[in-house]
């Protein structure tokens, strides 16, 4: 407003300036004109200080007033904050002991519920395994009384094979089961008699091809020995750390003894083969006489002796039953040879037959196309007649 006024007496000024100008004989009432407006501009400007004064005044008061009423809403504002702050906090405060109470409460039945599972689970897995623990001492007291009855068993085996009998026995049994399954019993003979007129009878002899001057077949002797004692001596010495090559030298010499026994009793030729079969009962004690060097060579060559264990013995016999199959095919050979000369025979008679019948056979089909001409001279006869005037007459 002051800027407006400010303006409007400049431009006064001006055309009072303009005025004086054009006409000189105002400038004293220009004067008096300028100083009058002086006094009103100084008397605007003291009004309009004046009501500028009044008006910052009266909107400081406003100021005030706003300001008071503000401060006083804002604290019933933060009154009515902190009262419904403390509202929500005592709902919450309940809210939140509910809450303890409700988890309390369901934390318990969880528990109780767990633990009832848990001892229903404890007491089954409980009583399982005490039942597999039983099951199992169970069959540890089956098994240590199988273990026992094993011990009883093996004294008693041990007892068995300290007489010397009853060892020879049990190696007689093994030696005939092989013999039984392998060859036939035509092919070998039990407690056979080596030498006419003799009580020396060997445990097993195989009938090989051939016979003596007497006629009877050639039989290869075949012995089953047991020198356990020794054997076992030379275990233990394997097994404690003791004198090996002692309890060996003591094996060999009960080995040979064998062998010369085999020997002097059994192998009598003509009547059996220059050799004889020395067998033992167990691979352990078969592989034992191989191990020892030059033991299975000098029973070969100075007692005539070929010592087999079960399992090379079967070998022995199976190539023993091919070379006797072998044989008999050669021996039935001369007999094959007359068949297929009968056979050759009937034969050429059964070509002569067949020419005979090719004969007649060609005969019987010359006279079938002989009986086909004949047929169809008459078939034109008969075409001749249907043709004929006279048959055309009696149509």
């Amino acid at each position: 407003m002051e800027l407006t006024i400010l303006i409007l007496l400049i431009v006064t000024v001006i055309v009072l300036i303009i005025n004086t100008v054009t006409t000189r004989h105002t400038i004293t009432e220009l004067r008096s004109d300028i100083d009058r407006l002086e006094n009103i501009t100084r008397e605007e400007f003291d009004t309009s200080r004046r009501d500028r004064s009044n008006a910052e005044s009266q909107q400081r008061l406003e100021n005030n007033e706003l300001f008071r009423m503000l401060g006083e809403q804002l604290g019933r504002n933060v009154d009515a904050l902190a009262q419904s702050q403390k509202i929500q906090l005592q709902l919450f405060s309940t809210r939140l002991k509910e809450l303890q109470e409700l988890s309390k409460t369901k934390m318990e039945e969880i528990r109780h519920l767990v633990d009832d599972k848990l001892k229903q689970t404890l007491e089954t897995r409980f009583n399982e395994s005490f039942k597999l623990i039983s099951e199992r001492l169970e069959q540890v007291y089956k098994g240590l009384g199988e273990m026992h009855g094993l011990a009883e068993g093996v004294g008693d085996l041990k007892r068995v094979l300290s007489n010397v009998k009853t060892r020879g026995n049990m190696g007689e049994v093994e030696l005939g089961n092989i013999l039984q399954q392998i060859l036939s019993p035509e092919q070998y003979v039990e407690n056979a008699c080596v030498e006419q007129d003799s009580q020396r009878r060997v445990e097993f002899a195989v009938k090989l091809p051939g016979a003596d001057p007497d006629g009877r077949p050639v039989l290869l002797p075949i012995d089953s020995k047991f020198p356990i004692e020794d054997y076992q001596r030379l275990l233990d010495a394997y097994d404690n750390g003791g004198d090996i090559e002692k309890e060996g030298a003591k094996f060999e010499a009960s080995v040979r003894r064998c062998a010369t026994e085999i020997n002097s009793k059994y192998i009598i030729p003509p009547a059996t083969t220059d050799f004889a079969i020395m067998f033992v009962p167990t691979e352990g004690l078969y592989a034992e006489i191989l191990r020892r060097t030059g033991l299975f060579e000098s029973l070969r060559r100075d007692y005539k002796i070929t010592v087999t264990g079960p399992a090379n013995l079967a070998a022995f016999l199976s190539s023993l039953q091919m070379g006797f199959r072998t044989l008999a095919i050669e021996k039935r050979s001369s007999e094959v040879w007359k068949l297929l000369s009968q056979v050759k025979t009937e034969f050429t008679t059964f070509g002569d037959i067949l020419d005979k019948t090719r004969k007649k056979l060609n005969e019987a089909a010359n006279v079938i196309d002989s009986a086909g001409v004949r047929s169809r001279a008459i078939e034109r006869r008969l075409r001749d007649v249907e043709d004929s005037p006279f048959m055309g007459k009696l149509e």
